[in-house]
């Protein structure tokens, strides 16, 4: 046998200390505690991320994701550039060995090269793909920073204190005085 019986109230207060930013208080029922729940914060901590990578980590005070943000978008940024430093040389090269000079840094002893025409083209298409891997891999960390920021703005706002419980509870039937073992939800506002 399973039933659901629920209550329910809400007590909630609208303050606006800027218009701009709706301010709304909350009181709970059977105790003086009260949070001010500000709907727009999420938004202004994603945006603070925006605008500056760390800066919605730091709005909501989470400041050990910071340095972690910004290594991922640096390391994506250093190798893109030491890929496309590579692939400039591979390209330089390539392009002297079509105009017809042999003297290239990867020419080799003189009469015989180190890396081939062919080698310098599969090594541009590698560095190429790199560098785009690289790129993906620094506004991944951006944009993946915008969402950390947004999210942990949500959750700072979930109230969460001692009155929130689980406790399974025996239950007797009243018709014929058997047990059951079911959950019980009790939701005071």
């Amino acid at each position: 046998m399973l039933y659901h019986v629920a209550w329910a109230q809400e007590n909630v207060k609208k303050e606006e200390s800027r218009p701009d930013l709706p301010l709304i208080a909350v009181q709970e029922a059977d105790s003086l505690n009260s949070y001010i729940f500000q709907p727009l914060t999420p938004a202004k901590a994603a945006f603070y991320s925006a605008l500056l990578p760390g800066l919605g980590q730091a709005y909501n005070k989470k400041y050990f994701w910071i340095p972690i943000w910004y290594a991922g978008i640096g390391s994506g940024v250093y190798f893109y550039i030491k890929n496309n430093e590579e692939y400039n040389r591979y390209r330089d090269a390539y392009k002297r060995r079509l105009a017809g000079f042999s003297d290239d840094e990867f020419w080799g002893d003189g009469v015989n090269p180190r890396v081939s025409v062919d080698g310098l083209v599969r090594a541009q298409k590698v560095l190429s793909r790199n560098k785009e891997i690289s790129l993906l891999v620094a506004a991944g960390a951006y944009v993946l920073n915008i969402i950390n920021a947004n999210v942990q703005a949500h959750l700072l706002q979930y109230n969460i204190d001692d009155q929130l419980s689980f406790q399974p509870s025996l239950q007797f039937d009243s018709y014929d005085f058997s047990a059951s073992v079911g959950v019980k939800i009790n939701l005071v506002f």
